[in-house]
Protein backbone atom coordinates (compact mmCIF):
# COMPACT_ATOMS: atom_id res chain seq x y z
CA UNK A 1 0.00 0.00 0.00
CA UNK A 2 1.47 3.09 -0.94
CA UNK A 3 2.19 5.09 2.59
CA UNK A 4 1.60 8.97 3.14
CA UNK A 5 5.14 10.31 3.48
CA UNK A 6 6.46 8.70 -0.25
CA UNK A 7 3.88 11.06 -1.67
CA UNK A 8 6.53 13.99 -2.74
CA UNK A 9 7.53 14.25 -6.58
CA UNK A 10 9.76 16.18 -8.54
CA UNK A 11 9.78 16.43 -12.31
CA UNK A 12 11.81 19.07 -14.53
CA UNK A 13 11.45 18.74 -18.26
CA UNK A 14 13.05 20.79 -20.61
CA UNK A 15 12.67 21.03 -24.34
CA UNK A 16 13.06 24.08 -26.95
CA UNK A 17 9.78 25.74 -26.15
CA UNK A 18 9.69 25.50 -22.17
CA UNK A 19 12.10 24.63 -19.44
CA UNK A 20 9.66 23.41 -16.17
CA UNK A 21 10.64 22.18 -13.07
CA UNK A 22 7.90 21.11 -10.83
CA UNK A 23 7.27 20.19 -6.84
CA UNK A 24 4.00 17.99 -5.71
CA UNK A 25 3.64 16.89 -2.62
CA UNK A 26 0.42 15.36 -2.51
CA UNK A 27 -0.32 15.10 0.87
CA UNK A 28 0.60 18.33 1.31
CA UNK A 29 -1.64 21.40 3.53
CA UNK A 30 -2.06 23.36 0.23
CA UNK A 31 0.98 25.70 0.09
CA UNK A 32 1.15 26.71 -3.45
CA UNK A 33 4.65 29.29 -5.24
CA UNK A 34 3.56 29.33 -8.92
CA UNK A 35 5.71 31.56 -11.28
CA UNK A 36 5.26 30.15 -14.81
CA UNK A 37 5.14 33.28 -16.90
CA UNK A 38 1.44 32.92 -17.88
CA UNK A 39 0.31 35.05 -14.55
CA UNK A 40 -4.02 33.58 -15.05
CA UNK A 41 -2.80 29.82 -14.95
CA UNK A 42 -0.85 30.59 -11.89
CA UNK A 43 -3.77 32.09 -10.30
CA UNK A 44 -5.38 28.64 -12.15
CA UNK A 45 -2.62 26.77 -10.19
CA UNK A 46 -2.77 28.04 -7.22
CA UNK A 47 -6.62 27.38 -6.52
CA UNK A 48 -6.00 23.86 -7.43
CA UNK A 49 -3.30 23.63 -4.89
CA UNK A 50 -5.50 25.44 -2.58
CA UNK A 51 -8.18 23.33 -2.60
CA UNK A 52 -6.92 20.20 -2.87
CA UNK A 53 -4.40 20.43 -0.41
CA UNK A 54 -1.71 19.70 -2.58
CA UNK A 55 1.76 21.51 -2.29
CA UNK A 56 2.71 22.51 -5.62
CA UNK A 57 6.04 24.61 -6.28
CA UNK A 58 6.31 24.97 -10.16
CA UNK A 59 8.69 27.63 -11.72
CA UNK A 60 8.66 27.62 -16.11
CA UNK A 61 9.78 29.24 -18.69
CA UNK A 62 8.53 29.21 -22.06
CA UNK A 63 7.81 30.39 -25.63
CA UNK A 64 5.23 33.05 -24.53
CA UNK A 65 6.50 36.07 -27.15
CA UNK A 66 4.58 33.69 -29.50
CA UNK A 67 1.88 32.21 -26.72
CA UNK A 68 1.22 30.70 -23.92
CA UNK A 69 0.16 27.66 -25.82
CA UNK A 70 3.76 25.14 -25.25
CA UNK A 71 3.96 26.58 -21.29
CA UNK A 72 0.62 25.58 -20.89
CA UNK A 73 0.42 22.28 -22.30
CA UNK A 74 3.83 21.39 -20.71
CA UNK A 75 2.71 22.34 -17.89
CA UNK A 76 -0.13 19.82 -17.91
CA UNK A 77 2.23 17.04 -19.50
CA UNK A 78 4.65 17.77 -16.28
CA UNK A 79 2.09 18.07 -13.27
CA UNK A 80 0.27 14.60 -14.61
CA UNK A 81 3.57 12.61 -14.63
CA UNK A 82 3.95 14.17 -11.13
CA UNK A 83 0.92 12.36 -9.81
CA UNK A 84 1.10 9.11 -11.76
CA UNK A 85 4.93 8.92 -10.80
CA UNK A 86 3.39 10.19 -6.91
CA UNK A 87 0.85 7.04 -7.09
CA UNK A 88 3.17 4.36 -7.35
CA UNK A 89 0.80 2.46 -9.59
CA UNK A 90 -2.46 3.52 -8.27
CA UNK A 91 -1.97 0.89 -5.02
CA UNK A 92 -3.56 2.01 -1.96
CA UNK A 93 -5.87 5.01 -3.14
CA UNK A 94 -9.75 5.63 -3.40
CA UNK A 95 -9.17 6.07 -7.14
CA UNK A 96 -12.39 8.06 -7.92
CA UNK A 97 -13.03 11.51 -6.78
CA UNK A 98 -15.83 13.79 -7.70
CA UNK A 99 -16.80 17.17 -6.41
CA UNK A 100 -19.42 19.91 -7.48
CA UNK A 101 -18.68 23.41 -6.54
CA UNK A 102 -20.00 26.92 -6.70
CA UNK A 103 -18.70 29.98 -7.90
CA UNK A 104 -21.57 32.96 -8.05
CA UNK A 105 -23.96 32.16 -10.79
CA UNK A 106 -21.61 28.93 -11.93
CA UNK A 107 -21.88 25.82 -11.36
CA UNK A 108 -19.15 23.27 -11.75
CA UNK A 109 -18.96 19.09 -11.35
CA UNK A 110 -15.37 16.97 -12.23
CA UNK A 111 -15.53 13.55 -12.06
CA UNK A 112 -12.01 11.86 -11.71
CA UNK A 113 -10.81 7.85 -12.22
CA UNK A 114 -6.78 7.36 -11.56
CA UNK A 115 -7.96 4.53 -14.10
CA UNK A 116 -4.58 4.30 -16.27
CA UNK A 117 -6.95 4.90 -19.24
CA UNK A 118 -6.73 8.54 -20.20
CA UNK A 119 -9.66 10.30 -21.79
CA UNK A 120 -11.03 14.14 -21.05
CA UNK A 121 -14.51 14.66 -21.78
CA UNK A 122 -14.64 19.11 -21.72
CA UNK A 123 -17.79 19.94 -21.38
CA UNK A 124 -17.31 23.69 -20.99
CA UNK A 125 -18.30 26.10 -23.33
CA UNK A 126 -17.16 29.37 -23.37
CA UNK A 127 -18.50 32.77 -23.91
CA UNK A 128 -14.93 34.69 -24.41
CA UNK A 129 -11.84 33.75 -26.06
CA UNK A 130 -9.77 35.39 -23.66
CA UNK A 131 -9.76 36.52 -19.62
CA UNK A 132 -7.30 39.11 -19.69
CA UNK A 133 -4.73 38.35 -21.88
CA UNK A 134 -5.14 34.59 -21.29
CA UNK A 135 -6.82 32.17 -24.12
CA UNK A 136 -9.19 30.22 -22.86
CA UNK A 137 -8.90 27.49 -25.09
CA UNK A 138 -5.79 26.69 -23.41
CA UNK A 139 -7.80 25.29 -20.46
CA UNK A 140 -8.93 22.00 -22.13
CA UNK A 141 -5.14 21.92 -23.53
CA UNK A 142 -4.27 21.88 -19.81
CA UNK A 143 -6.23 19.06 -18.96
CA UNK A 144 -6.01 17.12 -21.82
CA UNK A 145 -2.23 16.84 -21.26
CA UNK A 146 -3.01 16.35 -17.31
CA UNK A 147 -5.38 13.45 -17.72
CA UNK A 148 -2.85 11.87 -20.63
CA UNK A 149 0.30 11.67 -18.40
CA UNK A 150 -1.32 10.92 -15.17
CA UNK A 151 -3.08 8.19 -16.57
CA UNK A 152 -6.58 9.58 -15.48
CA UNK A 153 -9.93 9.20 -16.81
CA UNK A 154 -11.39 12.98 -16.24
CA UNK A 155 -15.19 14.47 -17.09
CA UNK A 156 -15.65 18.10 -16.70
CA UNK A 157 -18.96 19.27 -16.81
CA UNK A 158 -20.31 22.97 -16.27
CA UNK A 159 -24.09 22.82 -15.22
CA UNK A 160 -24.68 25.98 -15.00
CA UNK A 161 -22.84 29.30 -15.94
CA UNK A 162 -22.14 32.65 -17.67
CA UNK A 163 -18.65 34.38 -16.79
CA UNK A 164 -15.65 32.62 -18.13
CA UNK A 165 -13.82 33.80 -15.57
CA UNK A 166 -15.96 32.02 -12.47
CA UNK A 167 -16.27 29.22 -15.00
CA UNK A 168 -12.29 28.54 -15.39
CA UNK A 169 -11.92 29.50 -11.32
CA UNK A 170 -14.86 26.42 -10.82
CA UNK A 171 -13.24 23.64 -12.97
CA UNK A 172 -9.90 24.00 -11.25
CA UNK A 173 -11.10 24.55 -7.42
CA UNK A 174 -13.40 21.35 -8.88
CA UNK A 175 -10.26 19.55 -10.02
CA UNK A 176 -8.33 20.40 -6.79
CA UNK A 177 -10.83 18.77 -4.37
CA UNK A 178 -11.75 15.71 -7.11
CA UNK A 179 -7.92 14.60 -6.66
CA UNK A 180 -7.66 15.15 -2.99
CA UNK A 181 -10.37 12.71 -3.08
CA UNK A 182 -9.41 10.06 -5.43
CA UNK A 183 -5.29 10.44 -4.11
CA UNK A 184 -6.76 9.62 -0.55
CA UNK A 185 -5.53 6.65 1.28
CA UNK A 186 -7.91 3.82 1.45
CA UNK A 187 -6.77 2.51 4.24
CA UNK A 188 -9.01 -1.21 3.77
CA UNK A 189 -7.03 -1.27 -0.28
CA UNK A 190 -4.53 -3.92 -0.15
CA UNK A 191 -3.24 -2.66 -3.57
CA UNK A 192 -5.03 -1.12 -7.01
CA UNK A 193 -8.87 -0.94 -6.52
CA UNK A 194 -9.34 -3.17 -9.51
CA UNK A 195 -10.78 -6.59 -9.73
CA UNK A 196 -8.16 -7.20 -12.56
CA UNK A 197 -5.75 -6.47 -9.45
CA UNK A 198 -3.75 -3.90 -11.50
CA UNK A 199 -4.35 -0.54 -13.60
Amino acid sequence: MTSAGSRKINIARKTNETDIKISLNIDGTGKAEIDTGVPFIDHMLTLFAVHGFFDLTIKATGDTQIDDHHTVEDLGICLGQAFKDGLHGFKGICRYGESAIPMDETLVRVTADFSNRPFLHYGAKLADQKVGKFDTALAQEFLRALSLHAGLTLHVEVVHGENTHHILEAIFKSLGKTLDRATTIEPRATGALSSKGSL
